[in-house]
């Protein structure tokens, strides 16, 4: 299977933490929940389980697409989780660990090879970084929004130009929220 599309894992790895009425929530708690994230949009990583290492820099990477998304977005929602120079040390440190095709020669021929040293769940990582670098630093960072609907504390992307929050869901709860206060303020 292959990865969703470029823009879609960094929304879906950001969505890793959300909200609800009983507080805040995070899918990425345990190396089972990586492992189940990483299927879900199409990393591959083998036979293997992600170990404790690869869970924490998942962890880290979401951190730091999260706050990079509220710089583009200029989302000031919640108090900053890094500091704006960690998060991008910590998004460009990850892609360094991309496999670099190289050129080799065996047998006589020349032929081209990676320099893949790293586990596949470290490298499936590295390929989320790059998206996020594209996402966050291309033409569809225009597209990113942060859901300000009361409680959210997800970022989507615009597809519609009517479309204001990341859910239907979200969506209701704004609408309500309005009329609510509507007639509060009318009394």
């Amino acid at each position: 299977m292959g990865m969703l599309p470029h823009e879609v894992v960094p929304v879906r790895l950001m969505a890793t933490v959300w909200a609800d009425t009983s507080g805040l929530h995070d899918d990425l708690r345990t190396r089972e929940d990586l492992d189940a994230w990483l299927d879900d949009v199409g990393i591959e990583r083998g036979a293997r389980h992600s170990s404790a290492a690869e869970l924490a820099l998942a962890r880290r990477l979401r951190d730091a697409v999260r706050r990079l998304a509220a710089q583009v977005t200029a989302d000031d929602r919640q108090p900053a989780i890094l500091e704006l120079d960690t998060a991008l040390g910590d998004l460009n440190d990850l892609v360094t660990h991309l496999p670099v095709p190289q050129l080799t020669f065996v047998a006589g021929k020349l032929q081209e090879s990676s320099s893949r040293g790293t586990s596949p769940v470290v490298t499936g990582l590295a390929r989320v970084a790059r998206e996020s670098i594209a996402l966050l630093g291309g033409p569809e960072a225009a597209k990113l929004r942060a859901c300000y609907a009361p409680g959210c504390v997800l970022y989507f992307m615009k597809t519609h130009p009517r479309r204001e929050w990341c859910s239907v869901a979200c969506g209701n709860r704004a609408r309500a929220a309005r009329h609510y206060e509507k007639i509060r303020s009318a009394r």
